[in-house]
Formats: structure tokens, C-alpha cells, sequence
């Protein structure tokens, strides 16, 4: 596909962004009128609901350090003075806590009360999760024309729902695999931003010198490192889980497995096969990198040039294709959930209305987090924040994504050990152990054999 001559993204993604929006989630003819100079107190007054009904409460939150964290931590004192309802917080390094997590839960632990989540099956088959179908029909606790679920973006709206219909988690950011491109490292070889795979590889290659790598990507050999991999294997073709069988050891994945090794085997940084998210941020920032793909929600970071080096240089692209056919990054919504062995379940999903409403995703999208609001997308704090390129770049990737082969392996009861599974054959490959044949298929093969036992 050519490229554009100023452009950072294929041609599906030069529709403007307010109308990428509308296509995404609502039409925007409703958006909130209050500015932020305002008293936002008033916004949560147009709620039919009794905000102060669980005053004296407390609840425990509890998640990974992340952009949410971050921009929700700041106003948790206006959720008490709103409700009453005191916040207790722990959030740790994401490896340690989505390791600890489910030890806790299922010990019984009424706490915490809310916490984030990514292993929504193995959650919800073991009875770990609250489902909140019927706190949304309480008209006591929930005022659903207030709270405007059709301003959420359309993939915010799909992702929660369970196969018959229940929503056992809400939505709390939305993200998809970005490629990330340091612009003078590019033209400093003359380069174009890659838009194939095969493009990808050559410029990664191209840019590399010997103080910085060409791309920097995820390859630790454990499931939360997963994503940007699993947008290779979905962009070629392949599946995670198919018919409740591992099915990344397809000629597809096989393929996209063996190309993602090559890129970071040839253009990675030195000793990647131990990268996670941290590392390929950090690198990226520190100018140690001329590409990355990761997270959207990095954009936020990339363009602060209190943290960032390569500010001024930095751009957003959308995530690469095969040739002939189109880019499926992977994507997904952070979401949280309320413990069903919580003694404060009502006072939770409280939270979590507050949290997730049009006026608090305002004031955390001007933190620069890419909420799952259309409305705070488009608004001008946002787009400051994150940066009108990225912001589009995001989007963009949001509407590639495919939602249901994200679902397929998220979902599954036995994700985590299909994610680790997945990560150590990529391992093995980027690290030259294997071929992308011999690691995928004995990859699946192990998978699949405790999946059935």
C-alpha cells in the first residue's frame, strides 16, 4: 500500500477523526455542555440517583500501575465528598499484580472490592466475579439515561458481554496495538513509515545502528506480553482459540510467529527476549529505539516531554498488514470488576457508574487516558493530552481490531495458560532456540493437552 505523502496511517484512517468517532461508538450531537472551569458537581446532580445512599462504606480498589490508576487516583477524594464512600488503593506492577490476583480470589478474599481484570474467564468460571445485568436494572442505584451507554465506543459496548448476554465487568480504557516511530531516526536513513510487514522489517533493519535498535517489542516468555504478537498473529490470518482449541500453531500463525521473530531478531534491542511493556517504553522515551508497537495508551507518555526524549520527533502510525490484506491489531479494554465475595457490592458498582460516566471520563481523558467514552474522545482536553496524531492513529486501530478473536482467547477459562503457552514458543523464536514451526506446534500441542485434562 502507498504511502501516504504526510500521512503516519493507511488510507482507512484519513477519515476525519470526529467522524472515525461517530463510526466507533455515537453521534456526538450529545456531548456534555459543562466546561471544566465549572463546578462538575452539578453533572452528577442530573443523576436519578441517591449518591449518598452507602455514605460510611469503604471500598478496596485494587489494579496494576497503569494510565488508568493514574488519572483515576487524583479524584478519588471527589468520590468520597460525592458519595461518601471512603477508597482504599492498591495497585502494583502489572506482572506482580495479575500474578497475585487470582491467588487471593480464590482463596475467598472479600477483597477487594473492585479490581482490575484481564482473565475474565478463568473469573467467571470459578464464581470470582460479580455478574452486574441486575445491578444496571436497579433504578435505586443506576440512572441509565444519565449514564448513556450509547456515548460508549461500539467496541466498549461489545467487549464485556459473556456469551448469554451478562456483563460481569465494565469497561475502563480502550487500547489497541500502535506502532510508534521516532521521525528523525527515519529520515535519517531515509525511510519511509513501514506499512507491510515486509516493510517493517526492512526499515527496522535499515535504522538500526549500534546505540539504537530498530524496533523494540514484547517477547518475555509469559502472557502479558502477549499483545503485540497476537496482532501479527491476527493480521496474518490465524487464531488464538478456535472451537475451544488452541489454534496458533495454524501455517498462519506459523507465519506471523516467524516474521515477528525476524523482526526482533534481526533489529531488536540486545537481550529482548526479557522485554515487557516497561522495557519497550522506556526505550522508546529514552531516544534507545526508532520503533515500537504497544500500547495506544503509551501516547500519552511519548508526547511529555518531561518524560520524553523524543517528544518533538515522535509519531503514530497504524499497525502494519500483510500484503493484500488488512491490519487486525489486538485490542482490548482494561476493564474492572466488582468480587462476588465483596460485602460491599452496591457501594462498588457505585464506583464504578462514577467512575465510567460521561463527566469523570472527561476529567480523566484530560489526563490524557483513552477512556471508553466517544465523547470524551473527541473532546479538546483529550486530544491535547494525547495528541491529535495518536489519538487518530488509535482510533484508527480500534476499528481494525477484531473484537471477537480478541474475546476468543481473553475469555477462554484457561487464557492465562494459553497466553504463557503462546509466549514461551514466541520466546523460543525470537531467542533462535527454535523455528516458529517446532515452538507454535509444541506450544499448542502442550496447551491443548491441559486445556483437555
Amino acid at each position: 500500500m502507498a504511502q501516504g505523502e504526510n500521512s503516519l496511517s493507511h488510507p482507512a484512517s484519513r477519515r476525519s477523526f470526529i467522524k472515525g468517532l461517530g463510526a466507533a461508538g455515537a453521534g456526538l450531537t450529545a456531548l456534555p455542555r459543562w466546561s471544566f472551569a465549572q463546578d462538575t458537581a452539578a453533572a452528577y446532580a442530573n443523576a436519578a440517583i441517591d449518591w449518598k445512599q452507602f455514605a460510611g462504606q469503604t471500598i478496596a480498589l485494587s489494579g496494576a500501575n497503569h494510565p488508568w490508576s493514574n488519572a483515576i487516583t487524583p479524584l478519588l477524594p471527589e468520590f468520597t465528598i460525592l458519595t461518601g464512600i471512603n477508597v482504599t488503593i492498591d495497585f502494583q506492577l502489572e506482572t506482580t499484580f495479575l500474578g497475585a490476583l487470582p491467588v487471593k480470589l480464590a482463596r475467598g478474599s472479600s477483597t477487594p472490592d473492585v479490581f482490575m481484570f484481564t482473565t475474565y474467564g478463568q473469573g467467571i468460571s470459578n464464581g470470582w466475579v460479580e455478574p452486574l445485568n441486575g445491578y444496571y436494572s436497579m433504578r435505586s442505584l443506576t440512572d441509565l439515561a444519565w449514564y448513556d451507554e450509547s456515548d460508549l465506543l461500539k467496541t466498549a459496548r461489545a467487549f464485556p458481554l459473556w456469551s448469554d448476554g451478562e456483563r460481569y465487568a465494565v469497561p475502563i480504557t480502550s487500547e489497541a496495538m500502535t506502532l510508534f516511530i521516532n521521525r528523525d531516526a527515519l529520515a535519517a536513513k531515509d525511510q519511509p513509515v513501514p506499512q507491510t510487514f515486509d516493510e517493517l522489517l526492512v526499515t527496522a533493519k535499515a535504522v538500526k545502528t549500534n546505540g539504537m535498535s530498530g524496533i523494540a517489542m514484547r517477547a518475555q516468555a509469559s502472557g502479558n506480553s502477549s499483545p503485540p504478537a497476537m496482532g501479527f498473529l491476527f493480521s496474518y490470518g490465524g487464531a488464538m482459540v478456535e472451537h475451544n482449541r488452541v489454534a496458533f500453531a495454524s501455517p498462519e500463525g506459523i507465519a506471523a510467529v516467524e516474521m515477528y521473530g525476524q523482526v526482533l531478531g534481526q533489529a531488536g534491542p540486545a537481550g529482548v527476549g526479557s522485554y515487557e511493556w516497561y522495557h519497550v517504553l522506556d526505550d522508546f522515551l529514552q531516544g534507545r529505539t526508532a520503533m515500537a508497537i504497544d500500547s495506544s495508551n503509551f501516547a500519552t507518555d511519548i508526547s511529555n516531554p518531561v518524560k520524553s526524549r523524543v517528544a518533538k520527533q515522535a509519531g503514530f502510525a497504524t499497525f502494519p498488514h500483510l500484503a493484500g490484506r488488512g491490519p487486525v491489531p489486538f485490542m482490548s479494554h482494561w476493564q474492572a470488576c466488582i468480587n462476588s465475595k465483596s460485602r460491599n457490592k452496591r457501594a462498588a458498582f457505585l464506583f464504578l457508574l462514577w467512575a465510567t460516566s460521561k463527566a469523570t471520563s472527561l476529567r480523566t481523558a484530560a489526563a490524557g487516558l483513552a477512556t471508553t467514552r466517544v465523547s470524551a474522545w473527541s473532546s479538546e482536553g483529550f486530544k491535547k493530552a494525547f495528541g491529535p496524531q495518536a489519538a487518530e492513529a488509535a482510533l484508527t486501530n480500534l476499528q481494525d481490531a477484531d473484537v471477537d478473536r480478541a474475546k476468543a482467547v481473553l475469555f477462554h477459562p484457561q487464557s492465562r495458560l494459553i497466553l504463557d503457552a503462546f509466549m514461551i514458543g514466541v520466546n523460543e523464536v525470537v531467542n533462535g532456540a527454535k523455528s516458529a514451526k517446532d515452538a507454535m506446534t509444541g506450544a499448542a500441542e502442550r496447551a491443548n493437552a491441559a486445556i483437555r485434562g
